[in-house]
């Protein structure tokens, strides 16, 4: 386990260790994110939006702004039986 933290209405969300490799490992699209750790965390705390995913009921997008990037942290989020996973996490230009 990386982490494990509350958000802010309350629900459990962990970032595993093999969650992280997979998001980090150096053919990954997002393997940048290594560097992000901090501000995952900050994201999944304190989220500028939460939304619900329209393509599937246990997954959750939580989203914040970093002025410095000029570009949201978008962390997508599986929750089963109460509990939230970090399934991915990277930085996009806008929230839908």
């Amino acid at each position: 386990m990386i982490f494990e933290i509350i958000d802010k209405t309350g629900r459990k969300i962990r970032l595993t260790k093999e969650r992280r490799r997979h998001i980090t490992f150096p053919t990954s699209p997002h393997a940048y994110m290594t560097n992000y750790l901090g501000e995952v965390k900050q994201t999944l705390i304190n989220p500028d939006k939460i939304i619900n995913s329209i393509y599937d009921d246990n997954k959750v997008n939580y989203y914040k702004y970093y002025k410095d990037k000029k570009r949201f942290i978008k962390i997508i989020v599986n929750y089963l039986n109460g509990d939230g996973y970090v399934i991915i996490a990277y930085f996009i230009k806008n929230t839908k």
